[in-house]
This record gives structure tokens, sequence and C-alpha cells, in this order.
């Protein structure tokens, strides 16, 4: 995937996980673009191992963004885990 379509499903991913996750609206654009963007790849990562589809990040099409969702909901809900216990 290029650079250009991970920054889209970057975006995507972070600003639907800012809205899910209770706190992770704080992360700011830079913030929520790198949970979106790391999320896609734990997503597809994740997904990968759970069904025969071998490449979950292929371009922007639905089941990239939804994989890519996932796992910036899974990003931000461990970031927000692990900050809280420190507070």
């Amino acid at each position: 995937m290029g650079l250009v379509a991970w920054i889209v499903v970057g975006l995507i991913a972070g600003w639907v996980a800012g809205r899910v996750v209770p706190g992770a609206g704080d992360y700011g654009v830079l913030g929520s673009l790198v949970a979106g963007i790391v999320g896609a790849i734990v997503g597809g990562y994740l997904f990968a191992l759970f069904t025969s589809k071998e490449d979950w990040l292929t371009g922007i099409d639905l089941p990239t963004i939804l994989a890519a969702i996932v796992g910036a909901i899974v990003v931000s809900f461990v970031w927000q885990t692990l900050t809280a216990r420190r507070a």
C-alpha cells in the first residue's frame, strides 16, 4: 500500500477509534494518525492470523478500513490502559 493510502486509512481508523474509545480523542490529529497507522498494521496482522486471507492491507477498500479500525481501537484501548496506570 502506498504512503498516501496508509495516511488515508490511518486517518479514517484513527478518527473512528477516537470516537469509540473513551479518552482517545485527546490525542489530537497527529496522535490519531499514528494510532490509525499502527492500528492498521496491528489490525492487518490480527485479521491475517484469524482468517485464511494473508494480506489485509492491500489498498483502500472496505476490508482494509475495517481491519485498520479494529486495530486502531485495540491500539487506542491499550494505550489508554497503559497511560491510566501511570497517572
